[in-house]
């Protein structure tokens, strides 16, 4: 998804990329059963963490009952030029530190010139500037959803491949994930583009399949992993709640897709991480929402998948 604030911004950013999960992207060789709830029976390697824009999340007991240690945030590339953007960020980041919450950053498009394909140059300067500001992150992925027409990348995988160049060279002690593409037709043709104008070979690559996690399948992660080596993060991922006609409010079903998101990547040893979006639900009035916890903060059921598949009864 882009950038996911409360309010109409948050509806509307939503929007183009959930079109490709109603129309069923990504294949449907594959279709099982939603599974029942799994009860504490995650690998010890996976590491599960939450993609979240607000910062309430840190200071709800219910999160810190999860006893979770990652999040996910997604920010301009040029954040530390835009004083609002800097204040978002300053406060996230501030409240991921007070709770021992590690973050992971993945930068996205401007929000205030939103067409716009930096140059390597711009790029690089940004991130450099932003790593002087936020030393402490080190966590990154290059670009969100790289392969999506609602980032400038997405007709550019090439530029894409040099964003990941530069953050691997400019942060060599850190964790950098190449890809974080959207499970959407074409993915592989991209990849394959962004790959030949790789420097080097990544060893941890990113998917957003919600398309697998709500339609019950696992294409769009086989698809990944047949076209690139190394490890695999689901970055994004989670149960709809509500979203057009093709998927009517329910909290069940929701609860159902993150439980399979989680068997899926429990059940796939290249996956190393994953993160549900998002925390905070919508009202029923708005187009969207994936929320754990309702807009009162109040547990749903797909928190509780959550808790008891992360042991917590």
């Amino acid at each position: 998804m882009t950038f996911r604030f409360r309010g109409r911004r948050a509806a509307s950013a939503t929007i183009a990329v959930l079109a490709l999960l109603v129309a069923g992207c990504g294949g449907g060789e594959d279709e099982p059963e939603a599974p029942k709830a799994d009860n504490g029976s995650l690998r010890d390697d996976l590491v599960v963490g939450i993609g979240e824009q607000n910062t309430a999340m840190f200071a709800d007991p219910n999160f810190a009952a999860l006893k979770l240690e990652d999040a996910r945030l997604v920010v301009s590339y040029d954040t530390v030029a835009v004083r609002f953007e800097r204040q978002i960020v300053d406060t996230w980041l501030a409240e991921a530190k007070r709770t021992g919450v590690r973050p992971f950053i993945t930068f996205g498009h401007s929000r205030v010139n939103p067409k716009k394909l930096p140059s390597v140059a711009e790029f690089r300067s940004a991130f450099r500037a932003f790593r002087e500001r936020y030393p402490d992150v080190d966590t990154y992925a290059p670009w969100n959803e790289i392969n999506h027409a609602s980032q400038p990348t997405a007709s550019s995988p090439e530029r894409a491949a040099q964003y990941f160049d530069v953050v691997a060279k400019e942060c060599e002690d850190c964790t950098v994930l190449a890809g974080d593409v959207l499970d959407q037709p074409g993915m592989t043709r991209y990849l394959a583009a962004y790959r030949r104008a790789l420097e080097g070979e990544p060893k941890v690559w990113g998917l957003h399949n919600y398309a697998d996690s709500n339609r019950f399948r696992k294409s769009g992660l086989r698809s990944l992993l047949d076209a690139v080596s190394g490890d695999v993060w689901l970055t994004e991922t989670g149960g709809i709640v509500q979203f057009g006609r093709n998927f009517p409010r329910s909290e069940q079903r929701a609860a159902r897709a993150v439980t399979y998101a989680l068997r899926l990547a429990d059940d796939t040893p290249r996956v190393k991480h994953i993160y549900l979006y998002n925390w905070t639900g919508a009202k029923p009035t708005d187009r969207f929402d994936a929320g754990l916890v309702g807009p009162d903060a109040k547990p749903r059921p797909a928190y509780r998948a959550l808790r008891r598949a992360l042991g917590g009864g």
